[in-house]
Parts: structure tokens; sequence; C-alpha cells
């Protein structure tokens, strides 16, 4: 009976620690997408142009993609419950910033340092979840679920996005996250217990997250510019310069740094490669869907915020649908064939999408291609993370996990960039044919330009990715107990 007892508290306790992290990661990954319904509105409130909306969704993402890794060196060495709770309170503190930002300066501030809150709490879910769930088989199954809930949280924004800003106003995407993030930190505060890596302590490496955080956001400026300014103008090429010169500082920097972000020999691996080129393809795609697709519901077909927001509802459903599916079966089939079939389902919407007009019907012209979009990248959000972390050296695979992410971030926000260049150009030149007419026409392009990114993401899947990845060294039993550094149990259990 004791023993019974014993087991069921066990079973609450990490059931709870399940649920705390989950929670924080969605609130992490819905405020990526959560914006989007909220744009028009902000664009009319604070007077933002369209390069300054796009901003409102670089800012976070880019911050939140040059100090990730950083955050999971830093959880590493002082602490993965100190540095959740640290995340949790910034996160919160930011987006109550954000919500009573007056000027669109201001909120894309606000952006930014929510986007270093959020690199400071993601990696630290993933850690705390690792060390906590040493079974293998629960720690695959704690893998889906948050897998699931960070796929869904994307979509789910949009949603969410849309009731909170037609109800009540644009402040309350982020204002949101006050309540929520309080709970987490009381819950989590005696839910979560400390730990720490073992062995050597790196130094933290502040010179490659700055540089690589300055470069990315260079060349998307650069990008971004060309909607305003030619290719061949100062402004343009000087920031595309600064960019590249930051960018190889990074890779200098990396190359001599005694414990750096991401050791350049982790590339080496072809998985593993193959992988973060995928995911930088869907990461582009996945982006800018929902940028260009609120804004065509409301700026063409005139839908209000929380209309909008009920339109995406098939989006995040379809992802769930689809990561639980991918979850199942890729033990049976192989990561490789899912990421061949996965994008290909996305491509095939994004081409139904890129046929738009301004009078398409929303069931069969903007639901099901939507749908059809997300289920294919649902399916292949495990088997992208399976093909980057199995194969590694054991003391990489806590680095290949957070790579992954955030070359998802980095992919989010060049993607959107270069999208929003060429849909904005294609708008420009049939202004002559109406407003509605016009901007249809340039988010088309972006979705017939998406499709080919996928076609390519299958292409690497197919060519890049070996058949069989090797397998990582097994993992020791004091790694199963978590007395280990996080860096070092490979997440072979993912595999499993």
């Amino acid at each position: 009976m004791s023993v019974d007892l014993s087991k069921s508290l066990r079973t609450r306790s990490t059931g709870l620690v399940l649920a705390v992290v989950c929670v924080a990661q969605f609130m992490v990954v819905l405020d990526i997408s959560i914006v989007n319904v909220a744009l028009p509105d902000m664009r009319r409130d604070l007077s933002m142009s369209q390069n300054g909306l796009a901003w409102v969704l670089n800012a976070y993402t880019l911050s939140f993609a040059g100090f990730l890794l950083l955050g999971g060196r830093a959880a590493d060495l002082w602490g993965r419950r100190r540095l959740f709770l640290i995340g949790v309170a910034l996160f919160s503190l930011t987006s109550l910033l954000g919500g009573l930002a007056q000027s669109g300066g201001q909120l894309i501030v606000a952006r930014g340092l929510q986007g270093l809150g959020g690199a400071v709490l993601s990696p630290a879910t993933l850690t705390i979840l690792t060390t906590t769930f040493t079974d293998p088989r629960a720690r695959a199954r704690a893998l889906g679920a948050w897998s699931a809930v960070a796929g869904a949280g994307g979509a789910t924004g949009v949603l969410a996005g849309g009731v909170l800003t037609d109800l009540l106003s644009w402040r309350w995407i982020l204002f949101i996250n006050v309540p929520i993030g309080l709970l987490v930190l009381a819950v989590a505060r005696f839910a979560i217990t400390e730990s720490r890596g073992e062995g050597e302590r790196p130094t933290l490496d502040w010179l490659g997250a700055l540089t690589v955080t300055g470069g990315l956001v260079a060349l998307t400026y650069g990008v971004v510019s060309t909607d305003s300014h030619s290719w061949g103008s100062p402004l343009v090429l000087t920031s595309l310069a600064v960019g590249a010169v930051l960018i190889a500082g990074f890779l200098r920097v990396e190359s001599r740094h005694r414990h750096p972000l991401v050791p350049l020999r982790i590339f080496r691996s072809r998985a593993l490669t193959g992988a973060n080129l995928i995911m930088i393809l869907i990461g582009a795609v996945m982006f800018s869907l929902f940028f260009f697709l609120s804004q065509y519901l409301q700026d063409v077909h005139g839908y209000s915020p929380l209309r909008t927001g009920f339109a995406f509802l098939p989006m995040p459903l379809a992802i769930i649908v689809g990561t639980q599916l991918s979850s199942r079966i890729v033990d049976r089939v192989g990561s490789r064939p899912l990421l061949a079939i996965g994008p290909l389902i996305s491509a095939t919407g994004l081409l139904l999408l890129s046929r738009l007009h301004a009078t398409s019907s929303y069931a069969l012209h903007i639901g099901l291609p939507g749908a059809m979009i997300t289920f294919g990248i649902g399916m292949s959000f495990v088997p992208v993370t399976l093909s980057a972390t199995t194969g590694v050296d054991r003391r990489d695979a806590g680095l290949a996990s957070g790579l992954i992410n955030t070359t998802r971030q980095i992919g989010g926000s060049l993607g959107l960039a270069a999208l929003l260049t060429i849909a904005a150009s294609r708008t420009h030149a049939l202004m002559g044919s109406g407003a509605g007419v016009a901007q249809t026409a340039g988010y088309t392009r972006a979705f017939a330009v998406s499709s080919v990114l996928l076609v390519l993401a299958a292409a690497v899947a197919l060519f890049v990715l070996p058949a069989r990845p090797s397998q990582p060294e097994p993992v020791t039993d004091d790694e199963r107990l978590g007395t280990a550094s996080l860096d070092k149990p490979a997440l072979a259990a993912e595999a499993g």
C-alpha cells in the first residue's frame, strides 16, 4: 500500500512539473504569433508602418533566437529552476511594458526584451523536463506533450489574439501573460527542484550571443528596408554589410572560445545539419503564413479580429493531430520519410492558398488549405527534433535540441523579411488594379514562394539526411537519475 501511495505521489509530482513546463513553453511560443491578428489595430493606434509591424514580430524572434543558446548555458551554470523563475518573471514584466507602450518604438523595444525573457525561459523548460522524466518511455511521452504544446502555441496565438483584441484591446494580448506568469511562478517555486550541470562549468559566451543577434538584426533590417529603398541603396547595402561582418565575427568567436555557444564541429553531423536547414525553411513558412493570412482576412475580406481568430481555429487542431500522429509512427517509419511527406503536404496547401482572390470562400479556399499546411508542419516537428539530436555526441545533445529551436526563430525572422519584400513588390506593381486586388496578389505571391521553400525542405530530407542516423552513446545510469549535466543526457529517449 505504501509503495503504491509513493508511486502515486511521484506521478502527481512529475505531472505537475510537466504541466508547469508546458504552460510556460506555450506562453513563450504563443507570443510569437499572438500579435498577428492585432497588427492592424496596432498600426492604427500607434501610427506604425508595414515595416514597423514586421519588427513587432522580428524584435521578439531575433532576440529570442540570439540568446536562446546562451540561456541554456546559463541554466546549466546557475541552476535550471532559478533561470526558469527568472525567465518567467522577465517575460511577464516585459509583457506588461509592451501592453503599456505609447509608441511603435516602445512596443518594439518591449518585444525585444520579451524575446530575451523567452530565451532564458524556454531552454530551462526542456532541461527541467528531461531531468524530471528519467525513464525513456516517460521522457518520450513528455516530449510528445511538450512538442504538441510548442507546435500548437503558434497557431493558437492567432485565435487568442483575435478574441482578446476584439473583446478587449490589442494591449491585452500582452497583458494576459502577467496573470499566467504569476500563476506559473507560484506553482513552480514548490513543484520544481533545483538542478545544475555537473563536471566542468562553462563560461558564458556573451560575445557570441551579441554578435549573432546583432548580425541577424542587421541582415533582417537590410532585407525589410528594400520595401522602401532599392537593393543598391546605401542603407540596404550598409545594413547587409554590417550583418555579414557580425556573422563572420560570430563564427570567429565560436572557433576560438573555450565554451562556444555553437561548437562548429557539431555541423559535421549530416543529420543535424540537414534537420536545421529543414527547420529554417519551416520557420520561414510558418511565421509568414500567420502574418499574411491574418492581414488578408482583415484587410481584404473585412473580418473583425475575433472572426479572424476563429477562422484560424482548424490550424492549431491540425498541428496537434500532425504532431501526435508523427510521434506515434516515427519509430516505425523513421524521420526521413516523415520529413519528406510533411512538408509536401504543407506545400500543397500553400499552392492552394496561392490561388486566392479577393472574393474567395473561407471553407474551401482558406480553411482547408490552412489545415493542410499546419498538419504537414505538425508532422515535421518531432522527426526534425529527432534528426537533430539522434547520433550527436552525448555531450552535445542539449546543444543540438537548443539549436533546432534557434534555427526555427532565425528562419521565421529572415523568411518573413524576405517574403514581406516579395509581397510588397508585387502589391506595389498592381496598385492600379485596386487595393484589394493588389494586396491579394502580394499575399498569394508570398504563398507561392513559401510552397517552393517547403518543396526544398522535402528535398533536403531526401538528399541530405542520412537514411539511418548513427546512434548516440548509451545513457549511463547516473544520467538516467538526472545527476549529470543536461548537455550530457542525450535525447535518445525522444527516439525511444
